[in-house]
């Protein structure tokens, strides 16, 4: 294995979650794989209390950091110690996320690769009852000074690693892991791995392209990195495909899980990337469509069109499933009064089930007039094209910590989204809106937002005033 380089690094902090909490300690030790060549260590001002239960872990006090440097003042040093090296800790995913969310609340992204010596453990030393580092240090008989501060827990890490090291059958193993599991053979050529290193860490939007620079498939995740490393890790016929076409990466970084779907779907549509067929033909096959009956009455019927179909149909919408376009004329049906029988709910003799609970005006009759009754259906029709009964504005994170998302629908539809400086949002609806990029609306999109919202998984949601 080619040498490289390991940045061994273990944080204290003011408690356990990287969004609320801030960074009271870090330590690093540069080690080369076989002696360390450097080291870091700072405590820091968290710009915040430190709570009690913490105090007594860890024995840092408010005291202790009112007149040490601020996050931002080690930064440089941090990212000195740390470049081109292979970010390590125990159960690494919480150190590097606490340093990866102090670098963001500054305007940069650290991105690094990443090894847990807790996995590494596991794989070098299976079977022991628990791989905590605490358990660990006894298994070793490592010797601690001070448990839970950054630099001797970092010791204790170093020396940890090392015996890892010191198996050699762990080596192949090791850069796996570094690697995400893929080995660099399996890579199409022209792509290496240091390339999926560096993509970013973040919800957006991901591009593959052939070795002409045309777009072969596109794809979105909440963490670009991670979604692409997984397409080259597995051995299914769409990986098999990937290898075989794509040249070059590119990608779209949105911030925001629902822009990331808003835009492939977009982007799928418009591009056709071929190995994104079972997306792209994605179809809305059931159509509600009218047409007069003898006696003029307007009615409405469900249809499984084809194209060709389509054409000679007075289509009014079109669905996914013939559940989801019966739902609609249903709503339609309860919210305007219309007849069950022209609407084609029922097929049974006059007059219709709604007549006798007093819920149908007569239609199925003759009892209500003709023009009346298609005025009315009018009415409801107007509502099928708006999938929204109600406009809002909804704000999600942005491409920045200091930025947000912006999605608007109006007029019962998606219109496009945006972005704006969290700063210079000030409750102005028409600036918000002055930001959006417009986009086309379709039944697809109108699902993907319905069921985020439904999650609410967005930051906030600003009701506009128009209903429908």
């Amino acid at each position: 294995m080619a040498k490289k380089k390991y940045a061994i690094v273990d944080i204290e902090t003011t408690g356990g979650m990287a969004r609320r909490d801030r960074i009271t300690e870090i330590a690093v030790v540069l080690h080369d794989g076989e002696k360390e060549i450097d080291r870091f260590e700072s405590l820091i001002n968290p710009e915040r209390n430190i709570p009690y239960n913490i105090i007594q872990i860890t024995g840092i006090t408010n005291e202790m950091v009112a007149h040490q440097p601020k996050f931002f003042e080690v930064a440089k040093q941090i990212v000195e110690i740390t470049e081109g090296a292979v970010f390590v800790a125990h159960n690494v995913r919480f150190d590097y996320t606490f340093i990866k969310e102090e670098f963001a609340r500054l305007g940069y992204t650290f991105t690094k690769r990443q090894l847990c010596t807790v996995r590494l453990t596991r794989q070098a030393f299976p079977g022991l009852r628990s791989y905590s580092l605490g358990n660990l240090i006894r298994l070793f008989g490592i010797q601690v000074n001070q448990r839970h501060r950054a630099m001797a827990d970092v010791e204790a890490t170093v020396e940890v690693f090392e015996h890892i090291l010191d198996k050699d059958s762990d080596q192949e193993e090791i850069t796996l892991m570094v690697n995400k599991g893929i080995k660099e053979a399996k890579l199409p050529a022209g792509i290496s791995i240091d390339q999926l290193h560096d993509l970013p860490e973040i919800a957006g939007v991901y591009y593959f392209h052939d070795a002409e620079g045309k777009v072969v498939y596109i794809g979105k995740s909440v963490n670009i990195q991670k979604r692409v490393f997984s397409h080259f890790s597995k051995t299914t016929r769409k990986a098999e495909k990937l290898v075989q076409y794509v040249s070059d990466i590119s990608y779209e970084i949105t911030g925001s899980e629902l822009v990331a779907l808003l835009l492939e779907s977009y982007e799928i549509k418009d591009q056709h990337p071929h190995i994104n067929r079972a997306q792209r033909a994605k179809s809305f096959p059931y159509v509600i469509h009218h047409f007069d009956d003898e006696n003029g009455y307007r009615n409405l019927d469900i249809k499984k069109a084809s194209i060709k179909d389509k054409k000679t149909l007075n289509v009014l919408h079109a669905y996914p499933s013939q559940g989801s376009a019966k739902s609609a004329i249903a709503r339609m049906v309860e919210e305007f009064e219309l007849c069950k029988l022209l609407t084609n709910l029922e097929t049974v003799s006059k007059p219709c089930f709604n007549y006798h609970i007093q819920k149908c005006r007569g239609a199925c009759k003759g009892e209500e007039n003709a023009d009346h009754y298609n005025e009315r259906l009018e009415d409801a029709v107007a509502t099928l094209g708006k999938d929204f009964p109600q406009d809002f504005i909804l704000l999600d994170p942005g491409r920045t910590e200091t930025e947000c998302s912006i999605v608007l629908v109006e007029n019962g539809q998606y219109k496009g989204f945006g972005f704006m400086q969290r700063e210079d949002i000030n409750g102005n609806i028409d600036q918000l809106k002055d930001c959006i990029k417009k986009y086309p609306h379709n039944p697809e999109i109108a699902r993907i937002i319905r069921h985020y919202v439904l999650k609410e998984n967005m930051e906030r949601l600003i009701p506009l005033e128009k209903e429908y």
